[in-house]
């Protein structure tokens, strides 16, 4: 199996792509506003994009969406109770910047509708949708059970968990979900966040001050 993943844009959001093995069909993982960087991912490990995934509606996780589904044609899937952020790119970059910086930051056209306990067949794997709202309410964990990994977005970071003083954050909501949808998890899960360093949830639990909280 391979996952690979580069660190894109203003945030350093992960960027994550799954595939079976080298230069066959593959997922990509949210889509920061760096056409060039997400490019240079999927060919640098000659990974065909079959579907992106889209944690959540912030822009540094889904302002390359459209450039990226405009190239190649993708179905992009992403939780409708995010629609008030993956549709609205320039809202949040007003409120981040005051402006709109240079560049495409449109939604994809049409966006596949994410639902808790679905379960995607996408590029060979079994993907399970976790919805993990908080950091945003339609926030989404993707869980790969038979490889062992969870992309946790901005759920779940090494050492941290997501902020929840953004509009549609609530830390009680991200505190249950994390309580409900991720501590239930084996502790060999490999966590691939959308920021900052891969970790485990055997790590997590051990020293993430917000997991022994609830523990």
């Amino acid at each position: 199996m391979l996952i690979a993943g580069k660190s894109l844009w203003l945030a350093e959001t992960n960027c994550w792509v799954v595939a079976s093995e080298a230069g066959g069909p593959g997922l990509l993982i949210d889509a920061p506003p760096d056409p060039e960087g997400l490019s240079s991912l999927l060919t640098e490990h000659g990974v065909i994009p079959v579907a992106l995934l889209l944690t959540h509606g912030h822009v540094d996780h889904t302002g390359g969406a459209g450039v990226v589904v405009g190239q190649t044609g993708i179905d992009t899937y992403v939780h409708p109770d995010d629609d008030f952020l993956t549709l609205n790119p320039l809202g949040q970059l007003r409120m981040l910047f005051g402006l709109v910086p240079a560049g495409d930051f449109a939604p994809p056209v049409r966006l596949e509708q994410l639902n808790d306990g679905d379960v995607l067949h996408l590029a060979g794997f079994e993907v399970e949708v976790l919805h993990t709202p908080g950091h945003t309410p339609g926030h989404c964990c993707f869980l790969i059970r038979r490889e062992g990994v969870l992309f946790s977005g901005d759920h779940l970071f090494a050492g941290s968990i997501g902020r929840t003083d953004l509009p549609g954050g609530d830390y009680g909501t991200l505190m249950e979900s994390m309580r409900t949808k991720v501590l239930p998890l084996d502790d060999a899960i490999m966590v691939y966040p959308g920021h900052g360093p891969t970790t485990t949830l055997a790590r997590e639990r051990r020293i993430n001050p917000f997991l022994q909280e609830l523990i």
